[in-house]
């Protein structure tokens, strides 16, 4: 269950970057925003999908969007992930699934023939009046980053 909805504003959260400081949604107004929610750092399926992202942050800048990872962990293991990739954009973290409740992407999992619970990989893009223009759920992984950015060039500025 999500408490948001497409095409309404997103209430406003602050989190933890991986540098340890508060990170605020509103404090973004005026720029679009893509969050994307990845289950765990270092892994294959994450890394790809935030490298992708990575090699097409100056589009996504010249579009006026700041590109934004969220996972639960540590600002420490996140600072770690982001200098051996060497991602431009913020990284937060979210250990106490506050954020990830809000946008509804924790989900029951089978890992290995047991069940656990974690992130199920999801993208939200609000625009730069902070409301809620579209979001991908159950992302896979390939071409998700390119259908990302097309979606912000079809927002306008």
């Amino acid at each position: 269950m999500s408490d948001i909805v497409i095409d309404q504003p997103i209430p406003d959260f602050t989190c933890q970057t991986a540098e340890n400081t508060p990170w605020q949604l509103s404090e973004q107004r005026g720029h679009h925003v893509v969050l994307y929610f990845f289950p765990r750092a270092n892994t294959p399926g994450c890394t790809t999908e935030s490298e992708a992202f990575r090699d097409l942050d100056p589009r996504f800048g010249a579009l006026n969007t700041i590109v934004v990872g969220i996972s639960r962990d540590k600002p420490k293991t996140l600072a770690n992930f982001r200098d051996k990739y060497g991602f431009p954009f913020t990284l937060l973290s979210d250990p106490e699934e506050t954020v990830c409740n809000l946008f509804g992407v924790m989900r029951d999992k089978n890992m290995y023939g047991k069940k656990v619970r974690g992130i199920e990989r999801s993208t939200f893009l609000i625009d730069s009046a902070g409301v809620l223009r579209q979001e991908w759920r159950k992302v896979s992984v390939d071409g998700h980053a390119e259908a990302v950015l097309e979606a912000v060039a079809n927002l306008g500025g």
